[in-house]
């Protein structure tokens, strides 16, 4: 019953605009076919009630659909799509931002035995698992409130931590608590991939990027892999890329320009590159971009 209730609220309330009344909470409706989009997916529990989504990071590829839910523990540069989107029945999703601090605190909150043992060994940064009744009916209550304004910031807080709390003690705990860890593994691979984001148009030494996360080189390089599919370097490549396309919907005509000011001196090699990764060259990915052929960008669900 949760899941049908579920599927009929996000279509009652599925708006162009993804964002809702409840910070963080995103609702998604695809009625139609769309190429893959390029994205970074957010810190984010991604819950589907209608449809499939089929998502690559990397090497990896994942699909979840309904009744199921996607874990994202590091904002990671992936490209996904609706499959079989149609106005038949459209697939609708749900996205909901995982606040570390939030996380952290509900660490601090549990009794002994309350939690299934200490975080292992760090995990790939994209997980899916099966939803069970308890997150669906918490998933339902938080959605339900877009019809309760005078509820709404009362109990919205209540219930995250409630959804944050099942997926601590569900299948995907073990990584949903490292977020919330200072010292964990995953936090300091979400270090090196923030400063990755923020200077990705810089050369840079893996050493000095290990260093700043605390890790030795061989322990860095292997759990970078682990959690992005990725090396730094490929992670770097993917940011710069898709700040590239971004810029060429407002620069299409400037493709030299756009490739250095993301990092590339080689205009060659900016668009064999470009080309690789979004299927066409830059001039001609702008083009239809700027006619509203192709979205600039998506995020989760």
């Amino acid at each position: 019953m949760s899941l049908g209730e579920l599927r009929d609220l996000l279509e009652r309330h599925a708006r162009p605009d993804p964002t809702t009344a409840i910070d963080g909470v995103r609702i998604c409706k695809a009625d139609h076919a769309v190429p893959p989009e390029s994205a970074m997916s957010g810190t984010v529990l991604a819950v589907i009630a209608q449809g499939r989504k089929r998502l690559a990071l990397g090497d990896r590829v994942y699909e979840y659909g309904a009744g199921q839910y996607l874990i994202a523990s590091v904002d990671l540069p992936v490209t996904g799509h609706f499959i079989d989107a149609a106005p038949g029945p459209p697939t609708l999703g749900l996205g909901m931002t995982l606040e570390p601090a939030a996380i952290a605190e509900l660490l601090l909150r549990a009794g002994p035995g309350d939690l299934p043992g200490r975080p292992g060994t760090v995990r790939p940064g994209i997980a899916v698992s099966d939803a069970p009744d308890e997150l669906l009916d918490a998933v339902v209550r938080l959605v339900r409130l877009l019809d309760r304004p005078q509820d709404r910031k009362a109990l919205a807080p209540l219930v995250k931590r409630e959804i944050l709390w099942r997926l601590m003690t569900g299948e995907q705990g073990d990584v949903v608590r490292q977020l919330g860890l200072a010292d964990s593994s995953l936090t300091h691979i979400r270090r090196a991939v923030q400063w990755i984001r923020e200077n990705y148009t810089q050369p840079f030494r893996v050493e000095e990027v290990a260093q700043l996360s605390g890790m030795s080189v061989s322990a860095f390089h292997r759990n970078f892999q682990t959690v992005t599919a990725m090396t730094p370097i490929q992670f770097q490549k993917q940011i710069r890329l898709q700040a590239a396309r971004l810029l060429l919907v407002n620069r299409p005509n400037d493709i030299t320009g756009v490739g250095h000011r993301v990092g590339y001196d080689n205009p060659s090699q900016f668009s064999r590159e470009y080309r690789r990764q979004f299927g066409v060259p830059p001039s001609i990915d702008a083009e239809r971009m700027r006619s509203g052929a192709v979205p600039a960008g998506a995020a989760l669900p």
